[in-house]
């Protein structure tokens, strides 16, 4: 077991992440450093110095996803992979992400000063698009690596301005040789900010995850007619918008009747032509629902398509439904989840177990290797949003925890 006084240099992983913040800032003090912008293309160069500095070797796999490998001492152990991702949303934090990505390093680091060695190789992971901001589903870098999107799915997806994620990533100089899940994991874990506000609330450093929701992003196409909002007699309208309205308020009413453990909203939406004097003819909205109980995700989702159906036939609104992002509740490695306990326990932070809120890279890499999370608090709980804030004390902890966690799993050479 690693000695409880062995630590991270906090101030050091702090100052990485104030240096990889000003690589794309946003305009309220955040970042807005989506994924294949050339702000994404700098942070990653940034990365790849750093990793480099630290003796380690970069491969590049077909969708842009970078691995820098710290080698281990035994060529037959499958490497333990660390990481998470440095894109960020349009108007999104300093830490999403990039502290799952940083504090590996900072892990690197450390083990370097200390000359600590591994049996295991140690491979640190940025994922392309975890976000799914820009294109379409989140996730969909690990995604194609676990084997549950198809490469040319994935190259294919658009963003507003019709650009394809393939086309972009050739733009800025990522698509690498690597075939995508070629490699082989021993294990994987994940260090992030919680994004929500139960640890801080609970005053607890480190969140142990247990799970992770499953989720739909069901995208509804609802179909009226343009007209005129003053002189269109109330009774002779087909009005998308009203439908829309309508199915907001049901999707509201189905979750809080899954309760406990569900949620359910929506966060993006369309009109057309968006004029202040035309009722909409279009209106395009994605729904948003989680839970981590199987039954109770598919029972969402039926019953909020059912209701939707009949919503709008009962206006004379078309309805199309798509599913645009999706995977199933995970439960991540007892076996691993225990490690994550005794690090914390080991080194004296307060600690409890949770459920991961948020979809994540390592929810797609449970599905090849054993994997879990470690959370640390958030202010307020507030993430996807540039007032996102972490502090210095809680960002050591976690990456401490993640030193520990990881040291164990790929075991200390004498």
């Amino acid at each position: 077991m690693p000695a409880a006084n062995l630590k991270v240099d906090g101030p050091r992983l702090w100052d990485s992440l104030m240096e990889m913040a000003k690589i794309g800032p946003g305009i309220a003090g955040g970042n807005n450093r989506q994924t294949l912008t050339d702000a994404d293309a700098e942070g990653r160069a940034l990365f790849q110095r750093w990793c480099e500095a630290a003796g380690m070797s970069m491969g590049v796999d077909a969708m842009g996803t970078m691995f820098a490998t710290r080698a281990g001492e035994d060529p037959e152990a499958l490497p333990v992979y660390v990481g998470s991702h440095l894109d960020t949303q349009p108007t999104g934090g300093k830490f999403d992400g990039v502290l799952g990505v940083l504090g590996g390093l900072e892990v690197i680091r450390s083990l370097n000063d200390l000359g600590i060695r591994t049996r295991h190789p140690i491979v640190l992971t940025n994922w392309a698009n975890e976000e799914g901001a820009r294109f379409a589903p989140a996730m969909l870098a690990s995604g194609v690596f676990a084997g549950m999107i198809d490469l040319e799915h994935a190259y294919s997806r658009q963003d507003q301005d019709g650009l394809t994620y393939g086309a972009e990533l050739e733009r800025i100089g990522w698509k690498g040789e690597e075939p995508v899940g070629a490699r082989k994991m021993h294990a994987y874990y994940e260090l992030h900010i919680e994004q929500g506000p139960i640890l801080e609330a609970e005053g607890k450093e480190i969140g142990v995850v247990t799970h992770c929701q499953g989720l739909w992003w069901l995208e509804f196409t609802l179909t009226g007619r343009e007209a005129h909002t003053g002189s269109t007699p109330m009774a002779m309208r087909v009005n998308a918008g009203l439908a829309m309205a309508r199915i907001l308020e049901m999707v509201q009413e189905v979750a809080m009747g899954e309760q406990p453990g569900a949620v359910g909203g929506v966060g993006q939406m369309k009109f057309s032509p968006n004029s202040r004097n035309v009722l909409p003819g279009k209106a395009v909205f994605t729904v948003d629902i989680r839970t981590p109980d199987q039954e109770k995700l598919d029972r969402m989702r039926a019953e909020i398509e059912r209701r939707a159906a009949a919503i709008c036939a009962d206006l004379g609104v078309g309805c199309a439904v798509e599913a645009v992002g999706h995977f199933d509740p995970v439960t991540f490695s007892p076996e691993l989840v225990g490690t994550v306990r005794r690090a914390a326990e080991r080194l004296g932070y307060s600690h409890m177990d949770i459920i991961s809120g948020a979809g994540h890279d390592a929810c797609w890499a449970a599905r090849v290797a054993q994997a879990t999370m470690i959370f640390c608090p958030c202010v307020n709980g507030l993430s996807h949003n540039e007032a996102e804030e972490i502090s210095p004390e809680w960002a050591a902890a976690g990456a401490d925890v993640l030193l520990h966690a990881v040291l164990e799993t790929a075991g200390v050479v004498a």
